[in-house]
């Protein structure tokens, strides 16, 4: 399957990896003399050490111990998503509406007939939605978690899609592979600096849709008072795996923290002052079934960073076109090298 698969692709996998030659063989690709397996249609980046359990399952097992070269890999931040991505494999209604508010800085139809990477990709609902808007000539999906799996399975009716499992902090990529890249949600749970990683992401894209989480700057005071308070529980609770334990912890939080919250909000809503209520502006309008998911997502992941609007804008040391969006999710923001308009003719945002 993974042969017939990618097997109409060469040329093109040529290109993103900048190779001289490129060609499959059973169970594997070969880039330049060297080999990435391929699995279920998932072309695998990773380093052997970085495997997560479905990988060392298939390939016999493959040593923990990272080298001190990958030390910029969380294991647990990956074994996280790949639980959180099985799990909530579906696309929701609400996930229209999450595309809408990340996107209103990037009109997605100037995305038509180009090369789109999806940088932790997830489970790929962005990039399901966008290419039902859009139909990008290409998609890139790239991501370090079995929620790649999950992301093949989605998007099963494209044939323009390409999937790699792969470390984005050493993706083996050649410069400016893609048209335009996003990245929502990923970079703050990296153990290295949010910042200095969109930084680096110029090298592969001069046209960037990031989303990294707020440091509630444009919120009153008690929420950032709350959030240290909420802090120390979100690590504690990272640490346990236990399935049936982190399920029922995701009801207990909706029932009895973010449902509490939307009510009150609604009843001040009237009132004008709706915003001013911890977690309603963000999940008022969310499903249960999502409310569950953002619980999982906020309180079981051991690595959270989080910036002001002013510390995004010191991106424009390294941009010359820094747009923060004013409205959710904070912060989204597209970076712009402005540079390599004439190199792209036109063809970018």
């Amino acid at each position: 399957m993974e042969l017939q698969y990618y097997s109409d692709k060469l040329e093109s996998l040529q290109e993103i990896f900048g190779a001289t030659s490129v060609h499959l063989r059973p169970g594997c690709l070969i880039v330049d003399g060297r080999s990435y397996p391929v699995v279920d249609d998932v072309i695998i980046l990773l380093d052997p050490s970085q495997y997560p359990q479905y990988l060392k399952g298939r390939f016999g097992g493959t040593s923990n111990k990272v080298t001190a070269e990958l030390k910029g890999f969380a294991e647990d931040i990956q074994f996280h998503y790949g639980e959180c991505w099985k799990q909530y494999a579906r696309i929701l209604p609400e996930h229209e509406r999450e595309f809408r508010e990340y996107f209103d800085i990037v009109d997605p139809e100037e995305l038509h007939d180009l090369r789109v990477c999806d940088l932790g990709c997830g489970m790929g609902r962005w990039s399901f939605i966008l290419q039902n808007k859009c139909k990008c000539r290409e998609l890139i999906l790239v991501d370090f978690s079995e929620g790649i799996f999950v992301a093949r399975d989605l998007l099963k009716e494209y044939r323009n899609a390409f999937f790699f499992m792969g470390d984005l902090t050493r993706l083996p990529f050649r410069e400016n592979f893609t048209d335009f890249l996003f990245c929502l949600g990923v970079l703050h749970h990296l153990p290295l600096n949010a910042l200095d990683q969109v930084r680096r992401l110029r090298k592969y894209s001069k046209n960037l849709l990031i989303y990294l989480y707020y440091a509630l700057d444009n919120r009153p005071f008690y929420f950032r008072a709350l959030l240290a308070l909420v802090t120390p529980v979100r690590l504690a609770l990272s640490r346990i795996r236990n399935p049936v334990f982190r399920n029922l912890f995701c009801w207990f939080a909706v029932f009895f923290i973010h449902m509490p919250c939307i009510w009150l909000g609604a009843m001040a809503r009237p009132l004008g002052l709706s915003r001013h209520v911890p977690l309603y502006e963000d999940y008022h309008w969310v499903s249960l079934e999502g409310l569950h998911h953002h619980v999982y997502d906020r309180f079981f992941t051991g690595i959270e960073q989080r910036f002001t609007r002013a510390q995004i804008m010191a991106l424009r040391d390294t941009y010359d076109k820094v747009i923060v969006s004013e409205n959710p999710g904070y912060w989204h923001f597209l970076c712009v090298d402005e540079r390599s308009a004439a190199e792209c003719s036109g063809r970018g945002v």
